[in-house]
């Protein structure tokens, strides 16, 4: 899909990020690499994704909210596979502005990480479904071909092994995350 269309403001902020570095790059001949990351999870991931709210609340047995039926789907990439990538990025000196994507470039429906996640958990999901929201795409993925030809770099953790991962670290660390979130939305 084009990116000239940006229709939420995350999207909006990257591609004028992008525009800012190529505007630079043409006028001063600044060069730089801009590395797209495709639904980035793992371990020890970022508390507002969908998977790590779906872990928690469905450990806990409260509901998880759904929008849409669950047949969208993003091309989930684990993070050892981007950081692996963003090094290569770093290492490799490329003359000029290349924008690589970095995704794992199959991507998963919604409802199968609920199905994993519950699988992993031996809890079975309650799904709070919405209507779909306009800001939202209904599926998402990388076309890798770039970053395997300019960094011979492609994605290696497959779905299972990476939700196994979460929830595996998710259970060693559940009752430090239960500490933190007494303090969530202190300052």
């Amino acid at each position: 899909m084009a990116t000239e269309t940006p229709i939420s403001p995350y999207a909006a902020s990257k591609k004028s990020a992008e525009m800012l570095l190529y505007t630079y790059n043409y006028l001063y001949g600044i060069e730089g690499v801009v590395l797209r990351y495709f639904t980035v999870y793992g371990p020890a991931g970022r508390p507002d994704m969908s998977y790590f709210r779906f872990i928690k609340l469905i450990d806990e047995g409260k509901s998880i909210t759904v929008y849409g039926d669950g047949k969208q789907k993003r091309d989930f990439t684990y993070i050892d596979d981007i950081a692996k990538g963003t090094v290569l990025a770093y290492e490799k000196k490329i003359d000029n502005f290349e924008i690589i994507n970095l995704g794992n470039n199959k991507p998963v429906e919604l409802m199968k990480i609920i199905r994993l996640i519950e699988e992993y958990l031996g809890k079975k999901a309650i799904i709070d479904f919405k209507p779909f929201h306009k800001a939202d795409m209904f599926e998402t993925y990388a076309d890798i071909t770039k970053a395997e030809k300019l960094l011979s770099w492609k994605p290696v953790i497959n779905i299972e092994e990476g939700i196994k991962n979460c929830i595996e670290w998710y259970t060693l660390n559940k009752e430090m995350l239960a500490k933190l979130s007494l303090h969530e939305g202190d300052t």
